[in-house]
């Protein structure tokens, strides 16, 4: 079996996250970046089935030289094999995107044969636009399901040729299960399972493993008509919470009686 895995560097969950002045950029001087949360668990189903069904597994990513750094995280839990598609780091919208993944997905199918499965994230955590997965697998003509929760191979199958993969998606009332014929795309949630740490064996494995750089020819003018546009980027809001002393010890006892007949507690 041969699966791709799509990850993408962004900003380290829980980050302050500050704007640069011409507000267009974010401002990642002191900040930490991680794989997105969604396509951490993406990497990890990869590397189950894997383990489970043998085969070999690809991650790749779509950004500037720093994104090595998350290429190795992932090859360091397992995955045998990494791939940039570099770009100058500035923001590219989900057509550039996908046209240029599509691109460099099928120069490694040339190359090596098709992916059985390629797993996408649900959605990136830092522009959640649920577009990149959806576009690349319409480009490449295979059956696509976002929301998954489940994966599993039928019993027989060695999730190659003309066999097909489960997914399930979870809904208000349970699940909803897919057969999807391969080869095929899947967008993963966070949830599915529970990403594991690297080893010091992984480690120092993925220092020494080779990082493949595929420069590719994206189609500038695809769905020209519908591109967006980045205007600016804008911090929300901070919320901020005050807190009162109402008094110490028996002292307090008549401003809590107050505080609960002001809020009609009482």
């Amino acid at each position: 079996m041969r699966i791709l895995a799509l990850v993408k560097r962004v900003p380290a969950p829980g980050a302050r996250i500050n704007i640069t002045e011409d507000e267009q950029h974010v401002d990642d001087k002191n900040l930490g970046h991680a794989i997105s949360p969604h396509e951490e668990c993406g990497v990890e189903a990869a590397v189950q089935l894997i383990e489970q069904y043998g085969g070999d597994a690809t991650v790749m990513s779509m950004g500037a030289d720093v994104s090595e750094e998350q290429l190795r995280a992932a090859v360091s839990v397992g995955i045998s094999k990494m791939v940039l598609v570099p770009t100058n780091g500035s923001p590219k919208d989900p057509q550039a995107t996908a046209s240029a993944l599509v691109a460099a997905i099928r120069e490694l199918e040339e190359q090596d044969g098709v992916f059985d499965l390629i797993i996408f994230g649900n959605e990136s955590a830092d522009q959640g636009g649920f577009q990149v997965g959806i576009r690349v697998a319409h480009e490449l003509g295979r059956a696509m399901v976002n929301g998954i929760k489940g994966l599993e191979i039928p019993d027989g199958q060695d999730g190659s040729g003309d066999g097909h993969i489960v997914a399930r998606r979870e809904v208000d009332a349970g699940f909803e299960v897919y057969e999807l014929p391969l080869p095929a795309c899947v967008g993963v949630k966070e949830g599915i399972n529970l990403p594991r740490y690297p080893t010091m064996k992984g480690r120092l494995a993925s220092k020494k493993a080779e990082l493949v750089s595929l420069a590719v020819e994206a189609d500038a003018d695809a769905h020209a008509n519908g591109r967006q546009a980045q205007t600016r980027l804008k911090s929300p809001p901070e919320t901020a919470t005050e807190t009162v002393i109402l008094g110490d010890g028996v002292d307090a006892a008549p401003a809590v009686v107050d505080l609960l007949e002001e809020l009609g507690v009482l």
